[in-house]
């Protein structure tokens, strides 16, 4: 990712005896923006460049890179209503996808919501 890649914060680990809800649940609330994200998904690898360009750090959380990621993606589809990845929370609310961080960057709406 460049020089920016200290911006990035990944989690790999395995939620372990947490339940997973909980481990969603806490993970949006500690960082402003969080990535449910995975490795090789162009549409998010489209998000994550929008957040690098402005600079915003994220939390990163690559469902392939975690033993429990199915699970996690599954809850997520309970939590928000789609499945597909990435889905990005910003101070603990889903946005959306890649295309959805894309359309919000270039409307202008992107920048204000990471303020505060």
């Amino acid at each position: 990712m460049g020089s920016q890649s200290g911006k990035i914060t990944r989690s790999s680990k395995m939620a372990g005896s947490i339940d997973i809800q909980q481990f969603i649940k806490e993970a949006i609330s500690k960082d402003k923006v969080v990535v449910f994200s995975k490795s090789y998904c162009p549409y998010c690898k489209l998000a994550k460049d929008v957040f690098e360009k402005v600079k915003q750090p994220i939390k990163v959380i690559e469902l392939n890179e975690r033993d429990d990621g199915n699970t996690i993606q599954d809850n997520l589809a309970q939590l928000t209503g789609f499945r597909t990845v990435p889905q990005v929370f910003i101070n603990g609310n889903c946005v959306g996808g890649g295309s959805d961080v894309k359309a919000l960057y270039e409307s202008g709406k992107l920048e204000p919501m990471l303020i505060g």
